[in-house]
């Protein structure tokens, strides 16, 4: 698992499990975009400025995930290369916000709704 933060041309600020799409091997090997699994854009809102709310020491704000390309039905969406600006590691309080509420609660969702649908079934078969 690789997870970055990216700015894309269009000032997107996203964050997302990378991988690498590559053409060519050995030292003719390029890179020609990038394959970005379950991406969310990060939104700051609410600064909090140092000094106010009993806040004396630290500044702050509100740190939002949604998903990018929310109606996509794809799960690893391709990016060509020459939409990103940058791309560094995010602070470890983002990338455990990412893997809780993205990453992790995507599996316990669909064990949630596997578990619910076998209840059903069952439900639906005892009844006839």
């Amino acid at each position: 698992m690789t997870i970055k933060l990216m700015l894309f041309k269009s000032g997107e600020d996203i964050i997302a499990d990378v991988s690498e799409m590559c053409v060519g091997e050995g030292d003719d090997r390029r890179v020609i975009g990038y394959r970005l699994e379950k991406p969310c854009i990060v939104k700051m809102c609410n600064p909090v400025p140092a000094g106010e709310e009993g806040n004396e020491k630290r500044a702050g704000f509100e740190v939002s995930l949604f998903p990018w390309m929310p109606l996509s039905a794809e799960v690893n969406i391709p990016v060509p290369s020459d939409w990103l600006v940058t791309m560094v590691e995010p602070i470890p309080k983002l990338t455990q916000m990412y893997i809780e509420d993205v990453l992790t609660y995507d599996k316990r969702k669909e064990g949630t709704e596997d578990n619910q649908n076998d209840s059903a079934d069952e439900q639906s078969d005892t009844g006839q």
